[in-house]
């Protein structure tokens, strides 16, 4: 009878142990690094968004230049050579 009840804290202790000392372990890790794993995605995100932000300013600013002045010149009639 102590025999069977010896055995059975054992067993107990040894599920206690695997528990504690692997389950929670591995439980917590997993989480911590999906959790900075979202962090790096997160920043990623926010990286991404201001360098198209950035190319968009930029190209507004290349269209503005580049965009032809519409001064009035006046009448402007296409010259042909009549002989």
């Amino acid at each position: 009878m102590i025999l069977k009840y010896a055995f059975l804290a054992f067993v107990f202790w040894l599920l206690y142990k695997f528990v504690f000392d692997f389950i929670v372990p591995v439980y917590q890790s997993t989480k911590h690094v999906r959790r900075q794993m979202g962090d790096i995605q997160e920043h990623l995100r926010r990286q991404y968004q201001q360098q198209e932000q950035a190319q968009r300013q930029a190209a507004q600013t290349q269209q503005q230049r580049s965009a032809p002045k519409n001064a009035d010149k006046g009448d402007y009639l296409d010259f042909e050579e009549i002989k």
